[in-house]
């Protein structure tokens, strides 16, 4: 087409000169437009050689118009998640006293433990006899200065038929022959004093004297040979 277009110019160019010859202005008129029509044919004619070369134009496809589909049930959409922080964070410890550097508390000094109550002493001794019973009493001393609010008396009889009777200054219980006796509610030892027990033996004939008397494991005196 190149070809075409240059041998068109000549063409105007010879008929120009021949009806004019030495016209300025014709001259000029022909070469504006052979000017015109070269800048139009180059770009065509580069085209329709080289159209591999020159760059495709990219087209967005058409939406698609059908039905979306169907999500699957139980299936979460995506969610974003935080990003997560460039900078870790920095614990700061906390300093706390050593307990081995504390004072110790003072302790309070022990106190002096109690000493021992002092044994308590009984005396057993027959100040009335009957046809078929005496009376005897058991005096209960404590020589210490703290009083005794507890103890225990026991006296064995020789026959389990013997029996204790009007008992005053204790409570009696019997095991076979032998009789515990143990302070009522006035039978509390007083410090450096005494109390008394006092007792009938009934069923007694002959040899009924207590055989046995103790007061806290301690043997009464008075006793009969």
């Amino acid at each position: 087409m190149l070809d075409r277009i240059v041998a068109l110019a000549r063409s105007v160019g010879r008929t120009a000169a021949g009806r004019s010859t030495g016209s300025r202005a014709a001259r000029i008129a022909v070469l504006a437009v052979l000017t015109v029509l070269a800048a139009t044919a180059v770009p065509v004619i580069l085209m329709l050689r080289a159209p591999e070369q020159l760059a495709p134009v990219a087209l967005d496809p058409p939406p698609r118009t059908g039905p979306a589909a169907p999500t699957e049930p139980g299936t979460p959409g995506a969610e974003a998640r935080p990003a997560a922080s460039a900078h870790p964070t920095t614990s700061h410890a906390v300093e706390t006293a050593s307990p081995s550097s504390a004072a110790p508390p003072s302790r309070a000094p022990a106190s002096a433990s109690a000493p021992a109550p002092t044994p308590l002493r009984a005396e057993l001794s027959i100040d009335e006899s009957a046809l078929l019973s005496y009376r005897a009493a058991v005096t209960i001393s404590n020589p210490g200065t703290a009083p005794a609010p507890d103890w225990t008396l026991v006296v064995t009889l020789p026959r389990e038929s013997l029996k204790l009777t009007a008992v005053t200054g204790a409570r009696a219980t019997r095991a076979g022959a032998t009789w515990t006796l143990v302070p009522d509610d006035g039978g509390q030892v007083p410090g450096k004093g005494s109390v008394q027990v006092t007792f009938r033996v009934a069923g007694a004939l002959v040899s009924a004297a207590p055989t046995a008397c103790a007061i806290d494991g301690v043997a009464c005196t008075g006793l009969p040979d």
